[in-house]
């Protein structure tokens, strides 16, 4: 950190610039300038890059093409291809020109909407909406801009009328009394679903979009052109900057998952390990958040169309509060779930094992959500000294095998990662990074001493990354472990720097300019290839219900390329261990194993779920679709009711702590209770035994041969 201050620090701000009162124009000029020097692969800002952030940018303030017109993007055209000559210029023409017309546009559409639902929607009304608004066209007319309204509208309101029906269809006597609810008319329940629609779009209006500020829309555009560069890359305004530090700091008070805006969507890309949702184990990555219900409140709001900004600030809240989360689930069902906000617990966050018999043999599991570290003092506390001492006290309990659970593990310290592969080698390479104009760093693992030698799994899915990638590539590479999971892992290869924005600008009067989150290395596996996109690939491949969804790197918008640089030299484990036999059993067993297979279909059926974006307006049929979804759905609730026969137990100085800690003694029950459902685990343990078995085969004929 401190050479990229140096060297961003030489650059220098010309004093016109510096003094000018735009602040838009300082912060143009200081990002392009962070962008070119000090991104590990810095792009040229040509025409190519232009239409990129013109699309981009278009994309992001009007997903739904419900506001522009066609003749405004006609206009805008002009500057398709003149925004990179704008930046070098710091000139902000074209975002003044198209936010000038957006908010025009945005007040125009209050009108629409209004109107609109002043009348019934006919639900007898054969027609329907495609939601691939993506590849929309943007209408001539604003007729056709009301009409396309009078659609989004009326998808709005159908789910709203549904709701309204099956809740007086549940709910037809009143409360301690005998005496029946007077049953509303379908007439006067369009009607109320209409206000819902109404109400909802007017609190979007009056509580959000007027208070956004010329500065917010700004950071949309500005972010529209630095993740030109790649994903992980984006301008961090001050409120934002502020809610990074205070995630570093690990101070979380919320319902702790993190949210991103798809098209006109809040999506969940990650459950934090430890906080609330996590423990409520209702909610997953790829679902999404329709509505969010105060407990005490009767009414919910609509997040549809909501800035990310203002959808977070309707979610958090004070620790003990709950909020009421309408989800649309992966598989296409939608659901009320209720979150206690709290704060992250950083002692879930840590790293825990247990023990598990299986064929008269022990063997051992150890969960790692994170690689973390203490940034003050490294040897305070870490995952890598916390593996340690796990795998201490499960080779005290006598295990014959290991499995290391790296699932959903997003990464972390990479300190952590080379001293956690040095447990199971006695020394050598475990990455290769190469950083921006610097020859390549090998970081190696020099203790020679090796911690667990026995037979090693490693479980992996879609969303272990980085540093979770750089350890189970180390471990395939040295073939020291088999990696069972997914496909492939996430595919995220690169690492990002935070850098202050006010440190760069000396005696500026524009207040706080916020950061920037800029990538400045990529990893390398020590055979020379790269974990960017393609990830690490499994050498068991075992299906889960995200084997069809786009969820890794690899679907982002502008991620780095895969490439490969020079091996290292490095030894294979040396060992009776037979990886080709176990491997070969494994997939022959798997292809018989029904749970699996069941989860395979429920896959394949998410996948045509997402993929069809055609919903039907006519309420019979809306309803009919439904219930068929419903009834689908139910066929694959055999997945959650999967039990094994396997028993896991805490080790002796956990059950000394529950003596006097009943809540981590439940907290280990309930995890243990999953782990005795879950396949993946009985399938890794399967594969832990064959490698014991085929160890034991292996040595014997080896010995064998040796004395003849």
């Amino acid at each position: 950190m401190l050479v990229l201050l140096l060297a961003f620090g030489s650059c220098s701000f010309t004093t016109k610039v510096n003094n000018d009162p735009d602040k838009d124009k300082l912060l143009v000029q200081i990002i392009t300038l962070a962008l070119e020097q000090l991104h590990f692969q810095p792009k040229d800002f040509n025409d190519d890059f232009s239409k990129d952030v013109y699309k981009t940018y278009l994309d992001r303030i009007d997903p739904l093409k419900r506001f522009f017109l066609k003749s405004d993007i006609e206009e805008f055209a002009e500057y398709e291809t003149l925004i990179d000559d704008q930046l070098r210029d710091y000139d902000v023409t074209f975002f003044n020109i198209t936010n000038e017309r957006l908010l025009q546009r945005m007040a125009e559409a209050q009108n629409y909407y209004r109107e609109v639902l002043e009348e019934p929607f006919d639900f007898d009304k054969k027609e329907s909406i495609n939601t691939d608004y993506e590849n929309h066209t943007y209408v001539k007319s604003r007729k056709k801009l009301k009409e396309r309204w009078r659609k989004l509208l009326k998808f709005s309101t159908i789910s709203n009328y549904d709701e309204l029906i099956t809740a007086q269809e549940n709910d037809t006597v009143a409360i301690n009394s005998d005496v029946p609810k007077i049953k509303k008319t379908l007439e006067e329940l369009e009607a109320e679903a209409r206000g819902e629609t109404l109400k909802n779009l007017d609190v979007y209006y009056t509580d959000y979009i007027e208070d956004m500020q010329r500065k917010d829309w700004f950071s949309m555009y500005v972010n529209a052109v630095v993740e030109g560069f790649d994903p992980h890359t984006s301008y961090l305004a001050p409120t934002d900057k502020d809610r990074f530090d205070q995630q570093m700091s690990g101070k979380l008070e919320g319902i702790g998952a993190r949210l991103q805006k798809r098209m006109d969507y809040t999506k969940i890309v990650e459950v934090i390990s430890g906080g609330p949702a996590w423990r409520s184990q209702k909610l997953e990555v790829g679902d999404i958040i329709l509505k969010v219900r105060q407990q005490l409140e009767e009414n919910a709001v609509s997040i549809v169309g909501m800035r990310i900004d203002d959808a977070i600030k309707l979610i958090k809240g004070p620790k003990g509060t709950k909020v009421v989360l309408t989800i649309k689930k992966v598989d296409g069902s939608v659901k009320d779930i209720t979150i206690t906000r709290d704060l992250v617990e950083l002692e879930e966050t840590y790293a825990k094992s247990t023990t598990v018999n299986k064929n008269n043999k022990k063997y051992g599991l150890i969960n790692l959500p994170k690689f973390y570290i203490d940034f003050e003092d490294y040897d305070k506390r870490n995952a890598a000294s916390d593996i340690r001492q796990e795998i201490e006290r499960l080779k005290d309990q006598g295990i014959e095998g290991l499995v290391l659970d790296l699932r959903n593990n997003g990464g972390g310290s990479l300190k952590t990662v080379v001293d956690i592969a040095g447990l199971f080698i006695k020394d050598g390479p475990i990455v290769q990074v190469r950083s921006t104009n610097q020859p390549k760093e090998i970081l190696e693992d020099e203790d020679k001493s090796i911690v667990w030698d026995g037979p090693l799994v490693i479980m992996v899915n879609e969303l272990s990354a980085s540093a979770s990638e750089i350890l189970a590539a180390a471990m395939q590479d040295y073939k020291r472990a088999i990696i069972i999971g997914s496909k492939q892992t996430y595919g995220k290869g690169t690492v990002q720097n935070i850098l202050d924005l006010n440190r760069m600008v000396r005696n500026s009067s524009h207040g706080d300019l916020g950061a920037i989150k800029i990538t400045r290395q990529k990893f390398y596996r020590i055979n020379g290839g790269s974990t960017q996109l393609e990830g690490v690939k499994s050498d068991v491949v075992v299906p889960d219900r995200y084997s069809f969804v786009d969820i890794g790197e690899r679907d982002q918008d502008n991620p780095l390329e895969w490439d490969k640089i020079d091996a290292v030299e490095y030894d294979q484990w040396n060992s009776y261990f037979d990886y080709e036999t176990t491997i070969s059993n494994s997939k022959a067993r798997m292809e018989n194993n029904f749970q699996l297979k069941l989860i395979e279909e429920n896959a394949e059926w998410i996948k045509t779920q997402m993929d069809d974006n055609t919903y039907s307006l006519n309420y019979k049929t809306y309803k009919a679709e439904q219930n068929e979804d419903e009834e689908q759905a139910k066929e694959f609730e055999l997945i959650n009711e999967y039990q094994t026969a396997l028993i896991f137990n805490s080790l002796p100085y956990e059950k000394e702590l529950f003596k006097k800690d009943t809540i981590l003694k439940e907290k280990r029950v309930r995890w243990h209770e999953n782990l005795s459902k879950d396949v993946y685990v009985e399938e890794a343990l399967n594969v832990l035994d064959d490698l014991k078995m085929t160890y034991e085969i292996k040595k014997v004929a080896t010995v064998k041969r040796i004395k003849k």
